[in-house]
């Protein structure tokens, strides 16, 4: 009879304090059948051995949510349980925004906690503190950071690692990054952040979509010396294995409650602009960032139309219990590029020009260009035009942090 190693988990886990179980583990994790491996991409987390031996024997945290899983045909078990099941000292977890379990809304405080499952601290980056204070970090030896991105600027689990990275740097402590696919690698655009309006939505000189890999990403931070006084982090990244990056990835767990699927992922680097206008961006509705709508487009030319409404991931949706007349982009075509039409024309076709953008609009910009370019009339081709000469030299810059 054949066993996955998950069924073996189970039929082990009473053992987990034994020698037996640890080096059943080691060995049994990582032992799949040849022809599967060499087709099956690995993300870091589920390269076990090549990270275990860094850990053993010392006080570990890690940052992590509900896409830090190690996969198996399917199957899945967190990152925590797998340490703590190999008698790994993992003494905290530090969430990002959404939470430990990727519940919270946006943007929305969240608060420590203790974890119902392993009984260990959960410290929050998106309540009191983005930055792991000193005390958070005493008496850790190594950090482990991993979480799923999208390969957008203003999604903050970018934010969060720049932070750790920092918080390490400055006590001296290694971080292993497990490195996963960016859905959103196949290409490049998008204004680059300007230092003035650096935000937590936005800390780098990069543009809104930058095609790395957060393992990536890392090295970028370390080598463009981006954190704080120019320090570096002691760092490692467990590469991707069969990673090939010409084909798309479909996330198999939502990185957060309203990104709940490919379209959305794909869709979101262009709808998220309107966050920082009046327009909802589906938040409210079954289908986030895949619809958009306002009470004040033309119903003329918006002929969908929908009542966003409190949800999990949204308890407050921008126009609650509000008609909204928009576009439903559901089944709209893959995007390789920003569409800033979308954005255009709500401006141009809402009866409030005046109140359509807020301030939030320049951080996710990154400039105050962007909605200056719109409010003058510029259509989406002569926009990108100015954004050119950026993207072509980061294009050649970030060829140097490229693990693929």
């Amino acid at each position: 009879m054949k066993y996955s190693k998950f069924n073996l988990y189970a039929i082990f886990y009473r053992f987990k304090n034994t020698v037996l179980f640890s080096l059943f583990l080691i060995l049994g994790c990582q032992a799949q059948d040849k022809s599967f491996e060499d087709q099956k991409l690995q993300t870091g987390a589920d390269q076990t051995k090549v990270y275990l031996n860094d850990l053993a024997q010392k006080n570990a945290a890690v940052v992590a949510n509900q896409t830090s899983v190690i996969s198996n045909n399917g199957n899945y078990i967190h990152l925590v349980d797998s340490l703590l099941a190999l008698d790994i000292k993992v003494k905290k977890v530090f969430a990002p925004e959404h939470g430990f379990r990727g519940q919270a809304d946006a943007g929305e405080k969240v608060d420590d906690a203790v974890d119902a499952k392993t009984g260990l601290p959960i410290i929050s980056l998106y309540g009191s503190h983005k930055k792991p204070t000193a005390e958070d970090l005493k008496g850790i030896e190594i950090v482990v950071f991993d979480i799923q991105d999208v390969g957008v600027r203003f999604y903050t689990y970018i934010s969060t690692l720049h932070y750790v990275m920092e918080a390490c740097a400055e006590l001296d402590i290694p971080l292993i990054v497990l490195d996963r696919p960016n859905p959103n690698r196949h290409y490049i655009d998008g204004s680059l952040l300007e230092e003035k309006h650096s935000s937590f939505v936005g800390m780098h000189p990069v543009p809104v979509v930058y095609g790395l890999t957060i393992g990536e990403y890392a090295k970028m931070i370390n080598g463009e010396q981006w954190l704080k006084n120019q320090i570096k982090c002691k760092l490692k990244v467990v590469s991707l294995k069969h990673y090939n990056t010409q084909k798309h990835y479909e996330l198999p767990i939502k990185p957060s409650p309203n990104l709940p699927n490919g379209q959305a992922i794909n869709l979101y680097p262009s709808l998220c602009f309107f966050e920082g206008t009046n327009v909802n961006a589906g938040r409210g509705t079954s289908t986030p960032f895949q619809v958009f709508g306002s009470p004040f487009l033309d119903q003329e030319k918006y002929d969908f139309e929908y009542i966003p409404k409190s949800n999990l991931g949204s308890k407050y949706p921008k126009h609650q219990g509000e008609i909204c007349y928009g576009l439903d982009l559901t089944e709209h075509q893959f995007l390789s590029e920003i569409h800033l039409d979308w954005l255009i024309e709500a401006y141009q076709n809402t009866s409030n020009q005046d109140q359509f953008f807020n301030s939030f609009f320049t951080k996710l910009a990154g400039t105050t260009r962007l909605q200056s370019q719109i409010e003058k009339g510029m259509n989406s081709s002569e926009i990108k035009a100015t954004w050119r000469k950026d993207l072509e030299d980061f294009k050649k810059l970030k060829k140097q942090y490229h693990l693929y």
